[in-house]
């Protein structure tokens, strides 16, 4: 009996590290195995849909089936928004088109888009047909802009009134009709054409006295976004005039829907999760829930990139192969100065790809930018040169090995400070993404002019060449 109420009210559900915990879900499986579907319906009703969407994840493939036929037309579609896009359609592809309908009547526009742009064109016909005329014209007319645009991203639920209106009327107008949105931070101004003119902060409008009209307290000028506008670009205006919604508007400048704070903290996580990715050269759909063969399919294409580059470095150090014979302490020691490399020209990378995707580095800085990484990397390459060649002269006992060692690694550490910014603005100048290339490019770079730097430097000092 305790352990039902544990699992019913939630109590015990994170473990200290914040997951889910094993009692809670040790709870839940039993259960499942019981087909207890009046338990596992008390689980879910007690929970956040984002916690649930977390129960959800951590339970097997057959678990989450399980959970949400138990819970039936109980199951609550807001979950779907909170999981993993693998298990969200896999969840999507069980549950029925009528179920789903039902649930994206009762979301805003900006979350059914998201559920709906993952089905196939089909089941969308089919959902659509389900939802009451009103609401599939608003979800069809998002469905119709870009992925990733402002158009999807939008709800299209808002408060628009008339500027000569008073604090007042707007007051009365948001408590008796009811086919409002459930949460909004501000009232949008328009004119008889539906273009915005002004917005008004809700903190505004009830400081007010009623009788004062709207365009007297309304902001005349404020702060929109084109529907076509990428997701990125918008998650930008609201970092930089610290907004907590903004108005969208077409091509004709009418009001057509706005974008909240809840929606863009989703954008930057999902913008700074995608750059992540792809600066390791993984596929931006892999997700923690894929599968074993998926997630091996997702990386093989950036592996056998990798392979090829690392098939360039091991051809220079055939050049020097009868270099390496005759001096054998060069194979010992020419990794140090590669890696070396490979590290700088990593961090290096990481600033400026950082810095082209929030629109840092941009032409007026570019060159400060260039200079800054080539000095940082000869003045580190400097202090590294002065342990390592000293370190090459104590190991091997040869003041020359010592003296190549420490040119390799300035002139190596030199290169990789410039790769590291010169490659993604040269790459974002040719319009390809910096962020998915430019490891394996500047990764050869430092490896390629690492090992021709030390083993060439080394047989011109010996007199190999």
């Amino acid at each position: 009996m305790a352990e039902t109420e544990t699992a019913g009210a939630g109590d015990g559900l994170r473990d200290e590290g914040g997951g889910i915990s094993q009692a809670f879900l040790g709870a839940l499986r039993k259960r499942i195995v019981d087909g207890d579907a009046a338990k596992i319906r008390a689980i879910a009703d007690d929970l956040h849909e984002a916690d649930f969407a977390d129960v959800l994840e951590a339970l097997n493939a057959h678990e989450r089936l399980a959970t949400v036929k138990a819970l039936g037309p109980d199951f609550d579609v807001t979950v779907l928004t909170e999981l993993d896009e693998t298990i969200r359609d896999e969840l999507l592809e069980a549950l029925p088109n009528k179920q789903l309908a039902e649930g994206l009547s009762d979301l805003d526009t900006d979350d059914a888009v998201h559920l709906l742009e993952d089905l196939d064109k089909p089941d969308q016909t089919e959902i659509l047909s389900f939802i009451p005329a009103p609401e599939r014209a608003a979800l069809e007319r998002s469905l119709e802009y870009p992925e990733d645009s402002a158009g999807r991203l939008m709800q299209s639920d808002f408060i628009a009134v008339p500027p000569f209106w008073t604090v007042g009327n707007a007051i009365d107008h948001a408590r008796e009709t009811s086919d409002l949105p459930d949460e909004f931070y501000e009232l949008f101004a328009v004119d008889p054409a539906y273009r915005l003119i002004g917005r008004l902060p809700l903190y505004r409008l009830l400081r007010s006295k009623r009788p004062a009209k709207i365009e007297t307290i309304m902001d005349a000028e404020p702060h929109m976004v084109d529907v076509l506008m990428d997701q990125e670009e918008v998650a930008r205006v609201f970092e930089r005039y610290n907004l907590v919604s903004v108005p969208v508007i077409d091509e004709s400048e009418r009001l057509v829907g706005v974008i909240t704070i809840d929606d863009i903290v989703d954008v930057i996580e999902e913008e700074a999760d995608e750059d992540m990715k792809r600066l390791a050269g993984v596929a931006d759909e892999e997700e923690i829930s894929d599968s074993i063969l998926a997630t091996a399919r997702y990386r093989f294409p950036w592996l056998c990139l990798n392979l090829l580059t690392a098939i360039a470095a091991s051809a220079v150090i055939a050049l020097f192969e009868d270099v390496i014979a005759q001096i054998v302490a060069l194979a010992v020691l020419m990794p140090i100065v590669a890696s070396m490399g490979g590290n700088a020209g990593t961090q290096s990378l990481t600033v400026a790809v950082r810095a082209l995707a929030t629109k840092e580095l941009t032409s007026a800085n570019t060159r400060r930018i260039i200079y800054r990484e080539a000095v940082v990397g000869f003045l580190n390459g400097l202090g590294f040169a002065a342990v390592l060649g000293f370190g090459g002269f104590l190991w091997s006992q040869d003041m020359t090995i010592g003296f190549v060692l420490a040119a390799a690694m300035v002139i190596n550490m030199l290169v990789a400070g410039l790769a590291g910014i010169l490659v993604p603005l040269t790459l974002q100048r040719l319009n390809f993404d910096p962020a998915i290339s430019s490891a394996v490019f500047v990764t050869t770079v430092t490896d390629v002019v690492g090992f021709f730097a030390f083993l060439g430097l080394a047989a011109f000092a010996f007199g190999l060449l």
